[in-house]
């Protein structure tokens, strides 16, 4: 492979224009073709990033060995995307918008090419590059507020997140929607849910399973289709957009109570459980298939706050009583996400029965994915039932969660907080269930 005469062929590499091809060689077998795509912010020194012919990005850190040549009949490639302006997009002019409250994750990130990994981006202005069209059908207003992965993110947060919801439709946003991290967004979701009351419009999660710099990226459709539903809809509910399927065209709309994300890595793995989606979005606009909440005149209010003093135990065999009992100390309430119908080990009913004899509620909810709790179809669950313990009905174990800290923000006593575990807030129960997802 012939080489450019340089000592260290960086010098060269770096001054090439965007849209450039090369093919790079490192002198021991290994070359690469591409085309010269912009480099982020985050990549390192001497990293050349090339969108290869495959439509995936390489990142290549070039050594002094290196060769490399630009062929002489190169194709028209596309050059770097339009500069973006800083600050809101749409700015304040006329005409209804939809406020777009950015959290980090996936959908919010790009690979960093010298690691491999996957990280937030740095500023609003890389979002936006991402997202080129995303004020076609309107003004849309970005509103950064954390820049996190979704692990990081926790009930404080989830305040913070209800009380940017809460000035946005203040300051005249139709619809809001959020971007957020896909790992923990069920529980964001829920706990919207449950601390957003009187909403004028509804306010939609959305995420991405691949980030926008992979030719699969699933983040600019899901966002777009979770803008439209913020534009269009007349809920006053929070719900979760995401693929439908594994191709684009077609997403779900799903209950932001009965949601869970159910593969690592597939474009449609959040699905809505013990029940549909309440609708689709698809190419002929927002369609509804379950009741929802309609939208109220407002002013929206935040229905907090949330108690930290609850948890989330998920049993397992072998866990041990002690482990468990530790675990409650200083808990004013615990969800137990138990086996089958709602069960754990005969060897926890002593510390379940003491620590509810000492004021904590214990809540029972199952680790299947549909279907009821029951305790009085087996023996262990009628002694959990005698002991005091409250079975859930169908709540997932991080709906339940999310409204245990929503219910030991709103009641001093165990029976308050029972009741309003027990009280459909925001459509979270489902008395009866599809087929498939019966118990």
């Amino acid at each position: 492979m012939s080489g450019v005469a340089d000592p260290d062929p960086w010098n060269a590499l770096r001054t090439l224009r965007t849209g450039q091809r090369v093919e790079l060689s490192d002198g021991r077998g290994q070359r690469w073709a591409g085309t010269i795509v912009p480099r982020s912010e985050m990549t390192g020194e001497r990293v050349l990033v090339l969108k290869l012919d495959s439509g995936y990005n390489v990142g290549i850190r070039v050594e002094p060995t290196f060769t490399f040549r630009r062929p002489s009949a190169e194709p028209t490639a596309p050059g770097p995307p339009p500069p973006v302006a800083e600050g809101p997009v749409g700015g304040h002019g006329d005409g209804p918008w939809v406020a777009l409250l950015t959290t980090g994750g996936t959908i919010a990130s790009r690979v960093d090419y010298e690691t491999g990994g996957v990280r937030p981006v740095q500023n609003e202005r890389e979002i936006l590059e991402f997202f080129p069209e995303l004020t076609s059908a309107g003004p849309v207003r970005i509103v950064p507020v954390f820049d996190r992965l979704s692990e990081d993110i926790g009930p404080e947060d989830w305040e913070a997140l209800a009380q940017r919801v809460v000035d946005a439709f203040g300051d005249g946003a139709e619809g809001v929607v959020i971007a957020h991290g896909t790992d923990t967004l069920a529980y964001t979701a829920a706990a919207l849910s449950f601390l957003l009351q009187d909403l004028p419009g509804p306010v939609v999660l959305v995420g991405a399973q691949r980030s926008p710099d992979r030719p699969s990226s699933d983040g600019p459709s899901n966002l777009a289709a979770g803008v439209e539903v913020a534009r269009s809809a007349r809920w006053g509910e929070v719900v979760v957009v995401m693929h439908s399927g594994l191709s684009d065209g077609r997403y779900a709309i799903h209950r932001g109570t009965g949601v869970r994300k159910m593969h690592s890595s597939r474009r449609d793995a959040f699905e809505s459980r013990n029940g549909p989606p309440i609708g689709f979005v698809d190419v002929g606009g927002v369609h509804v298939t379950e009741p929802v909440r309609p939208a109220s005149p407002g002013p929206p209010r935040i229905d907090g706050p949330l108690d930290r003093a609850g948890g989330l135990l998920w049993f397992y065999p072998g866990l041990p009583p002690a482990r468990a009992q530790e675990f409650a100390a200083g808990l004013r309430g615990i969800v137990l996400a138990g086996t089958g119908l709602g069960h754990v080990g005969s060897a926890h009913l002593d510390w379940i029965r003491r620590a509810i004899g000492a004021g904590t509620v214990v809540a029972m909810t199952t680790q299947c994915l549909a279907g009821n709790v029951d305790p009085f179809v087996y023996a262990t669950g009628r002694e959990l039932e005698r002991a005091g313990v409250l079975y859930l009905g169908d709540l997932l174990p991080e709906v339940a969660y999310a409204k245990l800290l929503w219910a030991l923000g709103h009641a001093a006593d165990p029976k308050g907080v029972e009741a309003l575990l027990l009280s459909d807030v925001a459509g979270e129960f489902h008395w009866r269930h599809t087929a498939g997802g019966d118990a």
